[in-house]
C-alpha cells in the first residue's frame, strides 16, 4: 500500500471512530437529538394570538419572553386553529404580519394573498386548483384575505372574483 492510500484509508477510519459512537448514542436516546422543555403556556399563546391582530408593541414583548410563541396555535374550538400571523392575516395587518414572518413565522397562502404576493398565490393555486376553496382561521376564504390586502390585493382580489369565489366565509 502507498504511504498516500494509507494516509486516506487511516483518515477515514479514524473519523469513522469518532463519528459511529455518535450515531449510535443519538440513535438510542432521542433526548440527545433535541431538547424538549414544556409546553408554553396556554393562556400567553391565547394572548399572543389575540395581540396579533393589532397590538405589535404586545406582540414583540411577549416574543421576548417566549420566542417559540412564534410557532404556537391557538385552538378556538370545533376545529378553529389560528396562528398569530394568521390573525394578524385575516384582520389585514400587514405591519405585524410583516414584523413576524420576518422574525421566521411559517406563513401561508392566506397572509400572501392578504399581502398581495400575487405570483406567489397565483402560481400555488394553478398547481393546486382545488384549494381555491379552502378555508383560513374562523372559515375565511381567500376572497376575504384579498378584500384585507386592499390595493396590495386589489390583482388577487379580480383573480378570485373571476374564478367565481363569492363568500368572504364559509363554516368550518
Amino acid at each position: 500500500m502507498k504511504r498516500k492510500s494509507f494516509l486516506q484509508q487511516l483518515a477515514i477510519g479514524a473519523g469513522g471512530l469518532v463519528a459511529v459512537p455518535n450515531i449510535l448514542t443519538r440513535q438510542n436516546n432521542p433526548a440527545a437529538i433535541s431538547v424538549k422543555t414544556d409546553p408554553l403556556p396556554a393562556e400567553k399563546v391565547k394572548e399572543f394570538v389575540i395581540a396579533s391582530h393589532g397590538d405589535l408593541d404586545k406582540v414583540k414583548s411577549l416574543l421576548v419572553e417566549f420566542p417559540t410563541l412564534l410557532y404556537a396555535t391557538w385552538d378556538w374550538g370545533g376545529g378553529d386553529f389560528e396562528t398569530a400571523i394568521e390573525g394578524a392575516g385575516h384582520v389585514g395587518n400587514k405591519e405585524i404580519a410583516n414584523h413576524l414572518i420576518g422574525t421566521g413565522a411559517r406563513t401561508n397562502m392566506f397572509v400572501l394573498t392578504m399581502l398581495g404576493k400575487t405570483q406567489l398565490v397565483k402560481t400555488y393555486l394553478e398547481t393546486f386548483p382545488e384549494y381555491l376553496n379552502a378555508r383560513g382561521p374562523h372559515g375565511f376564504t381567500f376572497l376575504h384575505h384579498a378584500q384585507k390586502g386592499s390595493d396590495d390585493a386589489k390583482e388577487l382580489l379580480e383573480y378570485f372574483q373571476m374564478k367565481g369565489l363569492k363568500e368572504t366565509k364559509t363554516p368550518l
